[in-house]
């Protein structure tokens, strides 16, 4: 599973370097972090709304909408899939209590 998630990082990063008029994803690229998180936003809303209506297909639809552009947006910032699934397996096992207290304060 992860495998689709590393070829899809490395689409995206690739995509950096490619003309605005020549891939979605580029063109998001040019337009920059505002626009990348404007568009994170609608998908997260999307995917809230298909949770409460029920429809299991179109809240599938959505969340790889709002992966996909969440994907978009840590190659914006240089990270890509693998720095988010570090994180969840350094939290595996611990309660979610203890994580949150063992946060830094910010």
């Amino acid at each position: 599973m992860n495998d689709i998630l590393q070829e899809l990082a490395a689409v995206l990063e690739a995509r950096k370097g490619a003309d605005p008029d020549s891939s979605y994803v580029a063109k998001l690229y040019s337009k920059g972090l505002d626009a990348i998180l404007k568009k994170v936003g609608e998908e997260a809303t999307e995917t809230i709304l298909a949770a409460k209506d029920g429809d299991k297909d179109h809240l599938v639809y959505e969340t790889a909408d709002l992966w996909f552009h969440t994907l978009v947006m840590l190659a914006q910032q240089g990270l890509g899939p693998e720095a988010v699934l570090q994180e969840l397996a350094r939290r595996f096992g611990l309660s979610g209590l203890d994580e949150k207290v063992s946060r830094p304060s910010q």
